[in-house]
């Protein structure tokens, strides 16, 4: 009983907070979400799927303050000819975007559209995110689809001409950004979404994919670059027949990342691929990184994969909690889970739940979850051939996150995320 007070009472806290917009197509989505998170209220430690992360952070009437912070770097997807929309801290910059017509698909801001009672979106807003909220209830993605006053919406009814590109900047070391994303794929069209940046000292953000039958869409994001900031990250996405749906998200720096996948796979021959690559150091402080899936199928002959490969040393934490669920009369699916840590210090720590729930019986279906130090012998092998000793650790840390990269379909995409990672490792030696 104190736990579900406390868990209305931050809630309360928490909208008292925020000035929620009222929407116009998006006016039914926003008051269902708000009435299943009055009904709910926010997570909580003694949630069973928060055991492993402190929400406390996530949830509070006020951002932490998070540092600015500078790497001298050149920003991520620099070198990929890509359609370019800014956000600063949760807030679109139109000066610095590009003109959204240059993509060869429909895009516009929700603040905008959102004046409208009918738009395509309608059909896609606060929809699957309702969807994603059974059998687990996910409140701060229902809390985002009420309180939301930004984001984009992108219709794709052919071949992209260019990836879209999401770019989100930190400004204020205060700011606490709210963004909602809505696509919708349609049938044999293909989409690239790409994301960066740290966006805000605290960032939600939900994205919701819609694929419909032979569509295609690829989505690689990129969170790091500060460490003091905050971030829990939804995907919710509905992949029809012969479609493709294929997520890949690479991590570094940051206290506490929380990102969560909810994929629905309800059309025969459909394919959702998702993956991910974190890199923690917990030298400037707290770093903890939590990916949490849930896959279902529920249509015949489909595949999806889970692959998620963490690299953590100094004390830093990372989580996977991933589950599939084959329904009733999907047969011939075939789902497979891997998740693995390479642990660089006996500080660190990987916590990982991987579950299966199956009510088919022609099913290929597998799961597997390692935890382990640097290969002795392989790292000897190196150091044999005069290869120095950080030289060679960094090649097999490389080695270790390959098969989550490789999900990656574009090789410059891929390769901009390995030059990343090799950045990241050399700069740690």
């Amino acid at each position: 009983m104190a736990v579900a007070q406390a868990k209305i009472d931050a809630l309360a806290a928490r909208l008292d907070a925020l000035d929620l917009p009222h929407g116009g197509f998006t006016r039914a989505a926003r008051a269902e979400a708000l009435a299943r998170l009055r009904a709910t209220g926010l997570p909580h430690r003694r949630d069973e799927y928060w055991k492993y992360t402190d929400p406390a952070s996530l949830i509070a009437a006020a951002a932490p303050a998070a540092a600015l912070f500078d790497g001298q770097e050149p920003p991520v997807f620099d070198t990929i000819d890509r359609l370019r929309l800014v956000f600063v801290d949760g807030v679109f910059d139109a000066e610095a975007s590009d003109d959204p017509a240059l993509a060869g698909v429909e895009i516009c801001r929700l603040a905008e559209a959102d004046a409208a009672d009918i738009h395509w979106a309608k059909s896609v807003y606060g929809v699957l995110e309702a969807r994603g909220q059974d059998p687990v209830s996910r409140p701060l993605a229902a809390l985002n689809t009420a309180a939301a006053t930004d984001g984009v919406l992108i219709r794709a009814t052919g071949r992209a001409a260019k990836p879209v590109s999401l770019i989100y900047l930190h400004k204020s070391e205060t700011s606490d950004a709210i963004l909602h994303h809505c696509v919708r794929v349609e049938g044999g069209a293909e989409l690239t979404l790409l994301e960066n940046g740290p966006a805000a000292a605290r960032f939600n953000k939900v994205l919701e994919v819609d694929v419909a039958a032979g569509g295609r869409f690829h989505h690689v994001r990129a969170q790091g670059r500060d460490h003091e900031r905050r971030a829990v990250t939804h995907c919710f996405a509905r992949v029809g027949e012969g479609a493709l749906f294929k997520s890949f998200t690479l991590t570094a720096n940051g206290q506490l990342t929380r990102n969560e996948t909810v994929i629905e796979i309800v059309g025969d021959n459909a394919v959702a691929h998702v993956a991910g690559a974190a890199l923690g150091d917990g030298r400037h402080g707290t770093f903890h990184h939590d990916d949490t899936v849930f896959v279902t199928h529920d249509a015949e002959a489909c595949e999806s994969r889970q692959v998620f490969k963490k690299v953590l040393k100094n004390g830093a934490t990372g989580v996977f909690q991933g589950k599939i669920l084959v329904k009733p009369g999907a047969q011939k699916t075939d789902g497979y889970q891997i998740s693995q840590s390479l642990l660089l210090d006996d500080d660190s720590q990987f916590l990982a739940k991987p579950e299966l729930e199956i009510y088919a019986d022609d099913v290929k279906c597998s799961h597997g979850s390692t935890s382990g130090a640097i290969d002795e012998t392989a790292l000897f092998y190196l150091r044999s051939r005069g290869v120095p000793l950080e030289e060679a650790r960094a090649l097999l840390v490389l080695s270790f996150l390959a098969d989550a990269i490789a999900e990656i379909e574009d090789e410059a995409i891929q390769q901009e995320i390995t030059s990343r990672l090799e950045g990241w490792l050399a700069r740690r030696r």
